[in-house]
């Protein structure tokens, strides 16, 4: 990461601001850092409601849903449903103190193999750098710790109002902090998977998957991927604004295999022949999240 800003031809660019200052603690050992968010969507097609008639942008309003009387910002307060229509009235000072006080410590308490992680209770990703230069040198023995022993910390803290338990891994030679999901979040596999049936697949229907697998391995990168509806919606702004009219694209209806072994077949390129016999290859494990059912 880039902290001091620089010229890319007339272009300048600016420096990152943090989202979150404070200090990372192992034992007695404490580095301050600040947390940078790894995503950002700002640079989405933003669009508001405007009235059809004015052109002019909408203002929102709540009404009481009895009275249908509107109500004013200082007359709202949040409520916990606890049956129809009854709430259990919350003030705003009544909430403030029930969040959590902040020290501004992510607090390390274990470090743990990345593996033991299902990805499912990962949230949302940041980049974790030193915030000063007299940082650096801590910085760089975290760093060096969890790359030599291939471990990630897990550590707590309070962020943006919330009590968080946060993953820190070495990501090349950066550092990255992902925010976990806290376990009554996350909702047990077995629910969406409560009605499959457990069918094992072998001879050639399996045969034909590895083939079609191994046919198209690739590696990934990101930037192979496009965001089509910005893409479009980007398209049907510019046409708006030079008075042009898009015509929506003819969407062709899929349609689902009735013969699955046929499907198989011409998915592979194979025609009517069995796929050829495959060579076992060996693979080394891969690091950090691996998935399994959660619950």
């Amino acid at each position: 990461m880039t902290f001091l800003n620089a010229k890319e031809g007339s272009k300048l660019v600016a420096q990152p601001r943090a989202s979150w200052k404070g200090y990372l603690k192992i034992a007695e050992l404490t580095c301050p850092v600040a947390l940078y968010a790894a995503v950002s969507r700002s640079e989405r097609i933003a669009l508001h409601s405007v009235s059809r008639s004015s052109g002019s942008r909408l203002r929102r309003q709540f009404f009481d849903s009895v009275t249908d009387e509107p109500v004013e910002r200082e007359d709202q307060v949040k409520g916990y449903e606890v049956g129809r229509d009854e709430y259990v009235v919350l003030e705003p000072e009544e909430i403030a103190a029930a969040v959590p006080r902040s020290d501004k410590t992510l607090a390390v308490s274990a470090f743990v193999d990345e593996a033991e992680i299902d990805e499912i209770y990962f949230d949302r990703p940041y980049y974790l750098a030193p915030s000063d230069r007299s940082a650096y040198e801590a910085f760089a023995v975290i760093h060096g710790g969890l790359s030599r022993t291939a471990t990630v910390a897990i550590a707590e803290t309070v962020l943006f109002r919330r009590a968080r338990a946060v993953l820190i891994r070495a990501s090349g030679p950066e550092l990255a902090a992902i925010t976990l999901n806290y376990d009554y979040e996350v909702r047990s596999a077995r629910d969406a998977f409560a009605d499959v049936p457990d069918i094992e697949i072998k001879g050639e229907m399996l045969e034909l998957a590895e083939h079609i697998i191994q046919t198209k391995r690739g590696a990934f990168d990101p930037r192979a991927f496009h965001d089509r509806y910005e893409a479009a919606l980007a398209d049907l702004v510019k046409a708006k604004l030079e008075g042009r009219r898009i015509e929506p694209p003819k969407r062709a209806k899929p349609t689902p295999a009735t013969d699955l072994m046929a499907a198989l077949r011409e998915s592979a390129g194979l025609g009517g022949k069995a796929p050829p016999p495959r060579t076992p290859e060996r693979s080394e494990p891969r690091r950090g999240g691996r998935r399994k059912a959660a619950g």
